[in-house]
């Protein structure tokens, strides 16, 4: 318990927070220290909270109208959380379900089309950063899951191509697409937590041109998690996946704005595309082109409420012919489980905007900026792959999916910045 009663929060779950890193073997010991003990990482109560929603309610009501939280915490919570009200938010109808239209009580209200809600965007950012006396602001998009945008030549295949569509008024221009631009033209980093493509080819470029990190896409939690780490063992071990089934059904309104069509597409493309990388890594197992038959399917019943229950069925082919079915049942609360998500995104965001490198013998020893070679990351924050279903990386990048080896990216990323070898499990010495 905290002094003011409050349960002291744990952060089980997050990456950052309480996950460890194996540093190396001392005397026969095994030692290990905490992930987030190896870089100078920002603290979580260090962090003000805010945002934007096309609904008003206060965080308390928000928080008791979703039922995540049982009942004895929303009363502690509730006197923290009442009169904390979000900021109107860009309400676009044609891109999620119509059964959100209800909830539309708190939105964004300017003349000028979405040039000016870009630029109403841009100036809460500046309120808000000026106001809390804040050193940087990170934005991810935890809203609803969005319709896939049209992608077209003079509409958004380039950066200047999205501006001039934001001038005009286009339909096609997402709501999730404006407030990246507005964090892009404001110089803050924009995660996208939700399956759509936020992150049309114009608004790439917009990113790199400005050197703004910008990450996503779609919180990967629960089902997709398992999955890239099942179907990579499976695979590994040189037994075959020839069909990956999964069926899901949940409440609250995630489960509601996904009963829709359109917003279901969204979501099972990313849901879909996480086996690829492992089936394509093993050319005995698959001819070119082949690939498991793989379905998913969500379904909305409000009376499970957050409580998502997830069933998983892999069949796979085995020596000589033989079958083996692995079926998984998975329930877990969702939100809980992105949360740390979140939390490790945003913290781990505003690391990388700190981090320089340099290529050896690519600079002046001693020197600063340009002079000394040293250049930030790439924009498109690949390394926040582990953290997402559908990693957005950069172009010619491959893409990874299994988790195994984006984890081993992230934690071998930091163990180079603080000059420790790779891990690699050789351990020669012992063997």
């Amino acid at each position: 318990m905290t002094k003011d009663g409050l349960r002291k929060p744990n952060y089980w779950g997050s990456l950052t927070q309480a996950a460890t890193v194996r540093l190396g073997n001392f005397a026969g010991e095994e030692a290990y220290a905490p992930f987030k003990a190896l870089l100078p990482m920002v603290e979580p109560n260090d962090i003000v909270l805010g945002g934007w929603d096309i609904s008003g309610l206060d965080m308390a009501e928000a928080m008791e109208r979703a039922k995540v939280l049982d009942f004895e915490l929303q009363q502690q919570l509730a006197p923290h959380m009442r009169g904390v009200v979000p900021l109107p938010g860009i309400y676009d109808p044609a891109f999620i379900a119509a059964n959100q239209g209800e909830r539309a009580d708190n939105v964004l209200k300017v003349s000028g089309g979405k040039r000016a809600q870009v630029e109403a965007v841009r100036a809460h950012i500046r309120a808000f950063k000026a106001d809390h006396g804040l050193d940087r602001v990170v934005i991810l998009w935890t809203a609803n899951t969005e319709r896939y945008a049209a992608v077209a030549q003079g509409l958004n295949d380039t950066a200047e191509n999205l501006q001039r569509s934001i001038d005009a008024d286009e339909a096609e221009v997402a709501p999730s697409t404006l407030y990246a631009v507005a964090a892009v033209q404001e110089g803050v980093p924009f995660i996208n937590g939700s399956p759509q493509n936020t992150f049309v080819p114009g608004l790439v470029e917009m990113a790199i041109a400005h050197g703004v990190l910008i990450a996503g896409d779609d919180f990967k939690s629960g089902q997709t998690k398992m999955k890239s780490v099942l179907v990579d063992f499976l695979v590994g071990a040189g037994i075959k996946p020839t069909s990956v089934v999964s069926y899901n059904h949940l409440g609250n309104n995630d489960g509601l704005n996904l009963s829709a069509p359109s917003q279901f597409r969204s979501k099972e493309i990313s849901k879909s595309n996480v086996v690829d990388d492992m089936v394509h890594s093993n050319a005995l197992l698959y001819a070119p082109g082949e690939h498991p038959d793989h379905v998913v399917v969500i379904k909305y019943v409000p009376a499970v409420g957050d409580s998502k229950r997830a069933m998983d069925e892999y069949t796979s082919e085995i020596f000589l012919g033989g079958k083996q079915t692995i079926v998984m049942h998975n329930t877990c609360e969702d939100s809980l489980l992105a949360a740390p998500i979140v939390l490790d995104l945003v913290l781990l965001a505003e690391l990388f905007t700190r981090v320089t490198m340099r290529k050896v013998g690519g600079g002046k020893e001693g020197g600063e900026g340009e002079e000394a070679g040293m250049r930030a990351l790439h924009p498109v924050a690949s390394l926040l792959s582990y953290l997402t279903k559908a990693p957005l990386v950069p172009s010619g990048a491959p893409v990874v999916n299994a988790l195994s080896r984006q984890r081993a990216a992230l934690e071998n990323f930091f163990r180079a910045c603080v000059g420790l070898p790779p891990e690699h499990n050789m351990m020669l010495e012992f063997r």
